[in-house]
């Protein structure tokens, strides 16, 4: 049987010492090795089918290289998933594992699961929620490096960072594009103010009305829920019975289901989408967005961005190494408190169902 090669079988290969060899496979050559023997030392490496013992590197270091993600719904929910699939891409990719536990909604259950990540001596924490919502934090989170990701800490002191969605804008950055489309008589069907997104979307949609100069229609602002039958209904008190010159000519949906609803009361009342009215989600719900006739014009979540994004903050406080949030991205520290909140923005998808303000309106 072949002897597998060890770290000075590389040095020897490439002509340099072992802790050369060690810095460069470990990430840690550049400023301490030259970048010719960095080479050399990667193509002995790939000639002798090297690679660093990960248990014998974690002793060193004192580091499991493995994260532990607290999830309340995000596996068994069919939402929200690509938020732990973005944070897994970026711990793989510097060379740390993921364990994920869920709670399926039981909040008595967080301290438990944080626990029982650091019993498997986890070298960091992250949080990960269905839909943006404040999150009482399990104390026991704060003995290693912890981030929050689609939540933020309900503490008045703040002590645990986070990354969200910047709805505010997502909101806003709604409004201007079917404003762009000519429409100014513009209805926003809204989730119910139990969950902090539908307050930040309206307050978006307000926004882009102020900075266009227009008067908001406080009586096209309606709260209705944020299922289908919600858009249903609520698309229906704007539209049945209404005159052409009297009806909004464009819906702004705080999630795409509302969306969907809209669009079936459209179909009931003899209406085209986008002829007669625009029709604009928010999430880009997948397998539905894309998939509705006609495709829905969304804002879409940037969950994968989120996962990414904290998953790299994190990384950067277990390895002590300054990190850059994601491009567009604005980080600013919680008033009163001592950590930073990263607002990720959302993407504008145009497909289908947004057109323009009808002739004559």
């Amino acid at each position: 049987m072949n002897r597998k090669a060890t770290a000075l079988d590389v040095a020897k290969l490439a002509g340099v010492s072992r802790s050369a060899v060690s810095l460069v496979l470990n990430g840690r050559g550049d400023g301490n090795v030259a970048l010719e023997s960095q080479q050399r030392i990667r193509e002995a490496a790939a000639t002798l089918n090297y690679t660093p013992n990960k248990i014998a590197l974690s002793l060193r270091n004192r580091q499991s290289r493995i994260i532990g993600i607290v999830s309340d719904q995000v596996v068994t929910s069919p939402f929200d998933g690509n938020i732990i699939a973005g944070a897994d891409a970026v711990a793989r990719e510097h060379g740390f594992v993921t364990v994920v536990m869920d709670t399926e909604l039981d909040g008595s259950r967080d301290e438990g699961a944080v626990e029982t990540l650091l019993d498997r001596q986890v070298d960091g924490l992250m949080y990960v929620t269905v839909g943006l919502r404040p999150l009482h934090v399990p104390a026991n989170m704060e003995r290693v490096p912890s981030i929050l990701a689609n939540c933020f800490d309900d503490r008045p002191e703040a002590g645990v960072g986070a990354v969200i969605p910047d709805e505010v804008r997502g909101g806003r950055e709604a409004a201007e594009h079917v404003m762009s489309l000519g429409h100014r008589d513009i209805a926003f069907l809204a989730g119910d103010s139990l969950t902090p997104a539908a307050p930040r979307r309206i307050e978006g949609y307000r926004d882009a009305f102020l900075r266009a100069g227009l008067p908001v229609n406080e009586a096209r602002v309606l709260q209705v829920g944020w299922d289908i039958d919600a858009g249903f209904h609520g698309a229906m008190k704007l539209l049945d019975g209404v005159e052409g010159a009297r009806r909004p000519t464009a819906i702004l949906c705080a999630n795409d289901r509302l969306a969907i609803g809209v669009v079936l009361a459209c179909y009931r009342l003899g209406l085209s989408v986008p002829q007669d009215l625009s029709v604009m989600g928010y999430d880009d719900e997948f397998r539905v967005a894309k998939a509705m006739v006609p495709a829905l014009s969304t804002m879409a979540l940037p969950l994968r961005e989120m996962g990414a994004a904290a998953m790299t903050a994190l990384l950067g406080d277990v390895t002590q190494h300054r990190t850059q949030p994601p491009e567009g991205s604005e980080t600013h520290r919680v008033p009163g408190g001592s950590s930073t909140e990263t607002m990720v923005p959302c993407r504008l998808v145009v497909r289908d169902s947004t057109g323009p303000v009808p002739e004559g309106r």
